[in-house]
Order: C-alpha cells, then sequence, then structure tokens
C-alpha cells in the first residue's frame, strides 16, 4: 500500500485520479482547498477506503505546514492543484498574479523540496505534475497560467536530474482540452470551436489523465523520468 498525496483532488482530474488510487487499495491525503463534499462524496462510495481530507489554500505560502501536519511522509506526490485565468494580462493585479503564481508553481516546488527528503532516504519515490499544454506552447489571454505551467515542466526536466541518482522519477501530464468544471464556463459555440482544432475531434476525459498518470506511477514506466506527455488528441 502506498501513501499518496494528490493535491487539488476536489476537481474534477484530481477525482479521477483519487478513484485510480484508492481502487489500488492505496492511503490517499486528498488535498482541497473549499470543496470538502466532493470528497466526502468519494468516502462514502468507497467506506473501506483510507481517505485523509487536507484542506489548505495553496495560494497562501502560510497554508502550506497544514499540508505537512496531515502527511508527513509520502510515496507518490501528485501535484494537481490549479486554477485558470482568461483575459488579458493587464487586466489582472499584482494579488491574482502572485496568488497564481503560489497555487501553482511556488506551493508545487516547495512540496516536492518536503516530500523528496524522506524519499532520498528510501530510495524511492515518484512525483507528477499535472501541468497543461499551454506549458508547452503558451497561450493569448492565458498569459500567466501558461508562465506557471512552463515553469513546472522546466521543474519536472531539472528536479528529475537531481533525483534520478536516487531512483525517483519526476514527471508531468499535459493536458489539453478536458471535460471539467474548470472548462465549463465556455459556451458551446467555444467548446465546439476548440473541438474542431482537436484531430481526434472531441474533448478528453479527466480518466484519460488519470490513467497516464498511474502508468507514470508504476513500474511500467520505470525508465521514465523529466517527461512531460501530453494527452491532448493531438491538438497542440
Amino acid at each position: 500500500m502506498k501513501n499518496v498525496l494528490i493535491t487539488g483532488a476536489s476537481g474534477g482530474i484530481g477525482q479521477a485520479i483519487m478513484r485510480e488510487y484508492i481502487q489500488n487499495g492505496d492511503r490517499v491525503y486528498a488535498h482541497y482547498r473549499s470543496n470538502e463534499q466532493s470528497i466526502k462524496g468519494l468516502a462514502a462510495e468507497f467506506p473501506s477506503a483510507e481517505i485523509i481530507p487536507v484542506q489548505a489554500d495553496l495560494s497562501n505560502k502560510d497554508e502550506l505546514q497544514s499540508v505537512y501536519r496531515f502527511a508527513q511522509k509520502v510515496d507518490t506526490l501528485i501535484l494537481n492543484a490549479g486554477s485558470s485565468f482568461i483575459g488579458l494580462l493587464t487586466d489582472m493585479d499584482d494579488e491574482h498574479i502572485d496568488k497564481m503564481i503560489n497555487l501553482h508553481l511556488s506551493s508545487s516546488v516547495k512540496l516536492a523540496r518536503h516530500y523528496s527528503k524522506s524519499m532520498v532516504q528510501q530510495k524511492q519515490g515518484s512525483i507528477i505534475v499535472v501541468s497543461s499544454v499551454w506549458g508547452n506552447s503558451g497561450a493569448s489571454c492565458e498569459v500567466v497560467y501558461s508562465t506557471v505551467k512552463g515553469g513546472l515542466n522546466a521543474f519536472v526536466k531539472s528536479f528529475a536530474k537531481e533525483l534520478g541518482p536516487s531512483g525517483i522519477r519526476v514527471n508531468a501530464v499535459a493536458p489539453g482540452y478536458i471535460a471539467t468544471n474548470m472548462n465549463a464556463a465556455l459556451s458551446d459555440e467555444e467548446e465546439q470551436g476548440l473541438i474542431e482544432e482537436i484531430p481526434l475531434g472531441r474533448s478528453g476525459n479527466p480518466e484519460e489523465v488519470a490513467d497516464v498518470i498511474s502508468f507514470l506511477d508504476s513500474e511500467k514506466s520505470s525508465y521514465i523520468s523529466g517527461q512531460i506527455i501530453s494527452v491532448d488528441g493531438a491538438w497542440i
């Protein structure tokens, strides 16, 4: 049984990731900011599962200690917490920019630093980041989001080299257009326009992202590290 910490576990992709590990019999530390009900819903669905809710606002650097107190040591760290902002960079104020950087990038780097220490001692462990296709290519009207995801991609590549000699692997998945609540604000016309750009002709679903994460955390990917795996239907 693994100890698995999933940040952003209450969202669509986070819930799908949780299901993978719950069904595998692992102990899951399920981080959320405000949507505790979604964590409780899965706990009710799987009453025998070991699910430990962990509440923290990762955009606030002072709340990381809450995570450390609940999850003292983990075998797998999945950094999935995030939010988006669609609009011009000039419409974002300093506070919003700082929160985006803290939520996506700073908290991820600090969590990885913290939990990798015990992984190094054990000479095993896995860190998986949920990035975005926009971290690879950049997106107009999502400049800060693209920036932090691009930073996470560079983090994955560099930290994988640093931890490789200790037998620890670091990878990322870069989802494209996935049918989650984060994208629910799109109009039907906007969604159709996006889907027409995707060669596979449809949106992805959270389970398809979770499947790749499960693979990256398994022995089947034992020689894969430092990679950013796109899950985007050949979109970008």
